[in-house]
C-alpha cells in the first residue's frame, strides 16, 4: 500500500490530462466541422450575392445599348427627313432655273409656252420614303426588350434582391439529374442552384449585347454612308443656288 495519496501520483496526473485532452478533442472536432459548414455556407452566398450583382449590371448594360439603339434609329429617321428636303428643294431649284431661262430668251418664252409642259423628274429618292434601321439591330432590340422586366425587377436601386430562403423552395424544381450533381446540404444546394442559374443568364445576356453591339455597328456603318451621300447633295445644292442667284441677278 501506497503511503501517497493518488493525488500524488505523477501518473494518474498524466492519465487525467490525457482523458482531459481527449474529450476536449471530440468537443473542438465537431466544432471545428461545425465551423468549416458555416464558411463554406458563408462563402457560397457571397458568391451568389456577386453573381446578381454582375447579371443586375449586366441587365443595366443591356437597357442603356437599347436606349442607345434607339436613339440612334431617331437620328437615321432625321437623315432621311433630312435627305428628302434636300431632294425636295434641288427640284425645286430645277423649275426655278427652267423658268429664269424662259424670262431670259423671249424666243424661248414662247416655245416654253406653245410647248407641252415637260414631266417634273421625281427627287432622287435613296431607298424607302419611310426609314427603317437594319434587321440586325431591329431583332437585338426586340430581344432585349423582352428581357427589360427583369431589369426592372433585378435593379438594386428599384427593387432588392430576393436572396431570403423562398429561394430554396424554388430550387426544388429541378431534376432528379441535376439535384445529383449538388450537395446534400439544402441551403448549399440552393446556392450552388442559384449561381448556376445567374451564369447561365449572364451567359444569355452577353449574347445579347453582342448582337446590340453588332446591330448597332452596322447601323452606323449604314448612316455614314447616308451622311455621305447627304453631304455630296448639300455641296451640290449649294453651288446650284448660287449659279441660280447669279442668273436672277443678271435679268
Amino acid at each position: 500500500m501506497s503511503a501517497f495519496p493518488r493525488s500524488y501520483n505523477p501518473f494518474a496526473v498524466d492519465e487525467e490530462e490525457e482523458a482531459a485532452a481527449m474529450g476536449g478533442g471530440e468537443g473542438g472536432g465537431s466544432e471545428r466541422q461545425r465551423y468549416l459548414q458555416q464558411e463554406v455556407l458563408r462563402r457560397s452566398a457571397a458568391a451568389a450575392d456577386s453573381t446578381t450583382r454582375s447579371l443586375s449590371l449586366l441587365y443595366e448594360s443591356e437597357r442603356v445599348g437599347v436606349a442607345a439603339s434607339e436613339e440612334l434609329v431617331r437620328q437615321g429617321e432625321a437623315l432621311k427627313r433630312t435627305e428628302q428636303m434636300v431632294d425636295k428643294m434641288d427640284q425645286d431649284l430645277k423649275t426655278s432655273q427652267r423658268h429664269i431661262n424662259s424670262i431670259k430668251s423671249v424666243w424661248g418664252g414662247l416655245v416654253n409656252y406653245f410647248k407641252a409642259k415637260p414631266p417634273e423628274s421625281k427627287p432622287e429618292q435613296n431607298g424607302a420614303s419611310e426609314y427603317y434601321a437594319n434587321s440586325r439591330l431591329k431583332e437585338a432590340m426586340m430581344s432585349s426588350k423582352e428581357q427589360e422586366s427583369k431589369y426592372w425587377e433585378s435593379h438594386p436601386n428599384l427593387k432588392k434582391l430576393d436572396n431570403s430562403d423562398s429561394d430554396f423552395s424554388k430550387a426544388e424544381l429541378v431534376s432528379s439529374v441535376q439535384r445529383d450533381s449538388y450537395p446534400k446540404n439544402q441551403h448549399l444546394r440552393a446556392y450552388h442552384q442559384k449561381i448556376d442559374n445567374n451564369l447561365d443568364e449572364m451567359s444569355s445576356g452577353l449574347s445579347r449585347l453582342k448582337n446590340l453591339a453588332l446591330g448597332l455597328q452596322t447601323e452606323i456603318d449604314e448612316q455614314d454612308d447616308m451622311l455621305d451621300r447627304l453631304t455630296k447633295k448639300v455641296e451640290t445644292l449649294d453651288i446650284n443656288i448660287k449659279s441660280t442667284d447669279k442668273k436672277v441677278r443678271q435679268l
